[in-house]
């Protein structure tokens, strides 16, 4: 990250992932899962769903839903929200392309 001085005050440029910013482990993991809860919190409140029909509709309890509209996903793999995320009508495409460095990345494009 990248510091610099704008009217007086430091200012660290962030690298685009907040996790790794903060010095998490499996940072990569988090935003990924991150972004595809904020899909999730997007489709329930665009269907108009409660959360205890959207946790029926996803198959999981009320009470993880909640958590997870609270930002609390650490109980939640990246498979079962991709689940989720199909169970509200969503699909899902996994892309799979050759890395420009020698090791690859995982990321998030949402149309």
């Amino acid at each position: 990250m990248a510091k610099r001085i704008i009217d007086g005050i430091e200012v660290e440029t962030g690298s685009g992932n907040v996790f790794a910013d903060l010095g998490l482990r499996d940072a990569e993991k988090l935003k990924i899962k991150s972004g595809l809860v904020i899909e999730i919190t997007r489709a329930i409140r665009k269907l108009g769903l409660t959360q205890e029909e959207a946790g029926r509709r996803m198959g999981i309890p009320q009470p993880k839903v909640s958590a997870m509209l609270r930002g609390d996903f650490s109980n939640l793999s990246e498979r079962k929200l991709m689940d989720c995320l199909n169970r509200l009508g969503y699909d899902i495409e996994i892309k799979v392309r050759p890395a420009a460095e020698p090791v690859g990345h995982v990321t998030l494009a949402v149309a």
